[in-house]
């Protein structure tokens, strides 16, 4: 006899409290196998699919696509057959494979996440029995679920059932799974508009029958009928729209929010000559030869000028401790860069960036940014960052004030690059000219060590040259 289970949505972990259903990879009727990818979700940091602890066939769905599920809340449910020796059923025919084979369940929470064994083809379950020439014959678990499935199907048209509806006091809570195997069944509630879980099965052991359903339509009917006035809905204001602020927007919005409440932040800038940084990039973009390498980006470029500065200033490679009344500094610098994306704005992280050269920076950042474009980051590449760099400029906007990255202690934000009269070597003449703008938290430190930080960024660009010190 199978024994129905509850999939909870598991904590995805890096303190996500719910996550949104993108895509079911399931169907209600389907067998699963343990481990198996049952749904894909999107976090507040990355797209994940889900896998199933239970192996048995699906019985239940909770959410359409597109809600919102906090963690812990139920995900589906499955009927998992016993593992015993059904009387009557032949022994040899079933494995008997020890760990999760055993108990129908598995520890894992998240495909990646210590997962080993391949995931099974799912097969949907059919009201006749398996063909005895199948290809690939069902067993363990699965036979098992399968049969008491096909069991339960086979029962609802011939049992007879009196009118079972839920009691009219007492509201009972909706919890634990509901005792339903049939599709048809679940579809006629919907289409009803009723909750399977106020319905008293009359099938063995409660299972709830089609004959259960049609009676508490009919009871539904007759209640209407004798004089229930219809509910009149509010009508929505035609020129408003309501966005449901949630999922990367809803996460964005927490932490800047988060960043203005915590941090007293002040923002200096200046203006920098970039010519001569741009043509140092174009000269070793050219170079052939033994000195050939991949093509270095501005940003990356950009992104070795931060570390070298944050090792000369290293109060703005921090954090500050509330709870505890302390600035904590830090010994790495994992660089953070803003990548806007289909999804909303994202802020890749490049772990020990001070330990790389503009090279290796750079093939990080063109490697971490198309994982953000197909949406294939994964939470621990979006977090951990100690220091943002923002490269506004690739919106055509000058300048900014960003908002720190919490818990970060600063912000390099860049504009775009352009030809402006600019006085050089006593002669007014055209040159690139870049917005350098640092938002920094004042806790950490003063004016003179922010001021003297983007100083030194602003002359690292404008002679290149500076940084062979640091090399």
């Amino acid at each position: 006899m199978a024994q129905v289970l509850e999939f909870k949505l598991p904590d995805l972990g890096e303190g996500l409290t719910e996550a949104e259903i993108v895509r079911w990879l399931v169907e209600v009727g389907d067998v699963v196998a343990v481990d198996q990818p049952v749904v894909e979700v999107e976090t507040a940091k990355a797209m994940v699919e889900v896998p199933c602890p239970y192996g048995g066939v699906v019985t239940a769905r909770y959410g359409e696509e597109g809600t919102e599920l906090p963690v812990g809340a139920p995900l589906l449910t499955v009927a998992v057959g016993s593992v015993e020796p059904v009387a009557g059923r032949d022994d040899s025919g079933g494995s008997t494979g020890g760990g999760a084979a055993e108990s129908g369940t598995s520890g894992n929470v998240l495909v990646g996440y210590g997962t080993g064994a391949p995931v099974a083809r799912r097969r949907r379950v059919r009201p006749t029995p398996v063909s005895a020439e199948s290809s690939v014959p069902a067993t363990g678990i699965e036979a098992s679920a399968r049969a008491d499935a096909e069991t339960y199907m086979a029962a609802g048209p011939t049992v007879a059932a009196a009118v079972a509806s839920a009691p009219k006091s007492g509201v009972v809570e909706p919890q634990g799974p509901v005792a339903v195997i049939s599709p048809l069944v679940r579809k006629l509630a919907r289409q009803h508009g009723l909750d399977l879980r106020q319905i008293v099965g009359t099938g063995r052991d409660g299972l709830i029958l089609r004959t259960d359903v049609e009676s508490a339509v009919r009871a539904a009917d007759e209640g209407a009928a004798a004089g229930t006035e219809p509910v009149t809905q509010p009508k929505a204001e035609p020129s408003v729209e309501r966005i449901p602020l949630r999922g990367v927007r809803g996460a964005i919005a927490d932490k800047l929010s988060r960043s203005r409440r915590e941090i007293p932040d002040a923002t200096c800038w200046v203006d920098a000559d970039a010519t001569e940084l741009m043509a140092a990039r174009a000269a070793m973009n050219a170079a052939g030869g033994a000195a050939a390498g991949p093509k270095v980006s501005v940003l990356a470029l950009l992104a070795r000028i931060c570390t070298a500065a944050l090792a000369r200033f290293p109060e703005l490679n921090s954090t500050v401790d509330a709870d505890a009344g302390e600035i904590v500094r830090l010994a790495g610098v994992h660089l953070g860069f803003a990548a806007q994306t289909e999804r909303g704005l994202v802020v890749p992280v490049v772990r020990d960036a001070h330990t790389r050269n503009a090279e290796s920076i750079g093939e990080e950042i063109a490697r971490l940014t198309g994982a953000a474009r197909d949406g294939k980051l994964t939470p621990a590449q979006l977090t951990g960052g100690t220091f943002t760099l923002n490269n506004y400029g690739v919106f055509g906007v000058d300048g900014s004030t960003p908002i720190i990255n919490h818990p970060e202690a600063a912000m390099l934000g860049v504009g775009r690059i352009m030809p402006k009269p600019w006085v050089y070597e006593g002669e007014l003449a055209v040159r690139q000219v870049v917005q350098l703008s640092l938002t920094f938290d004042h806790r950490v430190c003063d004016g003179g060590t922010a001021g003297g930080f983007l100083r030194y960024v602003a002359d690292c660009v404008e002679q290149p040259a500076v940084l062979l010190r640091t090399l």
